[in-house]
């Protein structure tokens, strides 16, 4: 059985396979966390838009789990590129977190300089500061940019991969390039869960539509992060690994595919951050 629990990156670090996100969990985003952490889970997926890093350093604190066993993500938002605060967005990442160093920073789209933010984060990996570095929501002429630009190559790139959007060209570039990829959305902002396909799958193995669809990824080599504050469901998202989907129910999902992004548009306005300093501070 492949049973991938953890990715190994082309800097040596493991990563986990699945982690849980936090992207509007808001007010259930250290309960969230404390759950997810009890069960097993040691990826967490956060950034400084969603207005919760204070809460998931809580929820860490809380949990008394070594740090080195944890692998925290966080990542650079689109106004701190645009207005030159690369450095000082991090560190104040790093001061919500309550931790010392960031497992993954990401930059979370590629808008303004990235070149630029990409130099300031290899300096602040050089201090120790992060550990890893990747992207988020990049495509294949951005990564060859930042390829043919970087003295560190990013390590992971967080996409929006379900079974409608499987960005396969992307993820086949990323693979050739050791860029493991990673999966927000994993469920398509909820679409998932009504697709006859999958609810045949989901019957026929005694199993969720989210537990195939994250067994899915995982036989994909991709890295998810599904967001749930329900206990329940982050204890269901956990459990993919007691059974592998065969060729043929691989097939039949990757024939969903429409080719296109469904769940969420790239960026092209910049939300002000300012909601998000308060609500973490």
């Amino acid at each position: 059985m492949l049973n991938k629990k953890q990715f190994t990156l082309a800097d040596e670090r493991v990563m986990p396979a699945i982690g849980i996100g936090v992207y509007r969990s808001r007010k259930l985003t250290q309960k969230s966390v404390e759950t997810a952490l009890s069960l097993g889970y040691r990826l967490i997926d956060t950034a400084a838009i969603y207005g919760n890093e204070y809460a998931v350093g809580c929820a860490i604190k809380a949990s008394g789990i070594p740090r080195e066993e944890l692998f925290v993500t966080t990542k650079l938002w689109n106004n701190d590129q645009i207005m030159g605060d690369q450095r000082a967005a991090c560190l104040a990442s790093l001061d919500r977190l309550g931790l010392d160093y960031i497992d993954l920073y990401l930059i979370h789209w590629p808008v303004g300089d990235y070149l630029k933010s990409w130099k300031i984060m290899e300096q602040l990996y050089t201090s120790g500061r992060i550990r890893s570095l990747g992207v988020s929501n990049f495509t294949i002429p951005e990564l060859k940019n930042l390829l043919s630009h970087c003295e560190l190559y990013p390590m992971v790139n967080q996409l929006e991969i379900h079974p409608f959007c499987q960005q396969k060209e992307l993820r086949r570039f990323c693979t050739e390039n050791e860029i493991q990829c990673e999966a927000w959305s994993p469920f398509c902002r909820g679409r998932i869960f009504n697709h006859p396909v999958l609810q045949k799958i989901a019957e026929k193995r005694n199993k969720t539509i989210a537990q195939i669809v994250l067994r899915w990824d995982n036989q994909n080599d991709v890295i998810a992060i599904p967001q749930a504050v329900d206990p329940k469901l982050i204890e269901n998202n956990f459990q993919i690994f007691d059974f592998e989907l065969s060729d043929a129910e691989m097939a039949e999902i990757d024939a969903l595919d429409t080719g296109k992004a469904l769940a969420f548009a790239p960026m092209e306005t910049y939300e002000s951050v300012t909601a998000v300093k308060n609500a973490n501070n």
